[in-house]
């Protein structure tokens, strides 16, 4: 079989993440023409390119992950300059969703030479086909903080968002983070915990988080990469008395236009008006 040689650049190439068949026909062409293939883990690499016989045949198979150098980064460019052709690719899915890449692109982008994209599997996209959320708008939030005050401050900096959250979790972290997400957003809120994306034993779990956090607590620590997709927060009619409520509340603990801003931003509600209202509530 001929090979049809790639025009100089970086190639960014999609793989499976989980069925050995979800790759397409053109991801296949570039791994098996790319002059470099720059893998996130060059053995799971390998396993692909043996899965579907394409040999290598004297072309280099390198690493390349997030605490790859500046070096390896250089020795990638240099290749391109040189007239040859790049495909990245990460141990699943498509790079630099939460994959390495950004560094890697911005310096070939920079140098003034092609970047393209090779599209294809995806758990983010998986993810957001069967967890039964809104996708009409979306935000990808990456991996969650280890950490329980950076996981709550991460989750707390994204509260306000009006669409579908999707994030990527460690199932050993799984419980942890609903407790977290039940504490954040309510219990009420719409959300989906889909495991194992594409193998032989997916699981989506649809529920709302308090009910989901549950579900979990009296289960084993699941196997497998987890994906979260929330549903767009659940908006709650709020009554004056409600509102004067956090105000006041508010006010114990921050000067009128400090006050006004944190409410505000938990209720959505102008910020003119509840300063407004916290003079009032102030002075009677």
């Amino acid at each position: 079989m001929s090979i049809t040689k790639l025009t100089s650049g970086l190639y960014i190439v999609a793989t499976p993440i989980g069925a050995a068949r979800d790759i397409t026909l053109r991801a296949l062409d570039i791994l098996q023409a790319a002059d470099v293939i720059a893998a996130e883990d060059t053995r799971n690499t390998k396993r692909l390119l043996d899965i579907h016989s394409i040999r290598l045949e004297g072309r280099k198979l390198i690493s390349y992950h997030d605490h790859s150098s500046p070096s390896r980064r250089d020795a990638i460019l240099k290749v391109i300059e040189a007239g040859g052709s790049v495909a990245l690719v990460s141990d699943a899915g498509t790079p630099m969703l939460a994959d390495p890449g950004y560094h890697l692109v911005k310096l070939i982008k920079e140098a003034g030479h092609k970047v393209v994209a090779a599209p294809g599997a995806s758990a983010l996209l998986s993810a957001l086909c069967v967890a039964g959320q809104p996708t009409n708008q979306f935000f990808f939030a990456g991996f969650i903080p280890n950490k329980e005050k950076a996981r709550m401050d991460f989750l707390q900096a994204i509260a306000g968002i009006p669409s579908s959250l999707v994030f990527y979790e460690s199932p050993k972290r799984l419980t942890k983070t609903l407790a977290a997400m039940v504490a954040v957003y309510g219990a009420d809120r719409m959300g989906a915990v889909c495991r194992e994306l594409t193998k032989k034993f997916e699981e989506v779990q649809t529920d709302t988080l308090g009910a989901l956090q549950q579900q979990y607590d009296a289960r084993d620590t699941p196997k497998g990469e987890v994906v979260i997709v929330l549903g767009p927060p659940v908006i709650h009619a709020l009554s004056q008395d409600d509102v004067d409520a956090q105000i006041l509340t508010a006010l114990k603990d921050f000067k009128v236009k400090d006050a006004a801003n944190e409410v505000a931003k938990a209720t959505g509600l102008s910020r003119k008006d509840i300063y407004d209202r916290a003079l009032r509530l102030k002075d009677s």
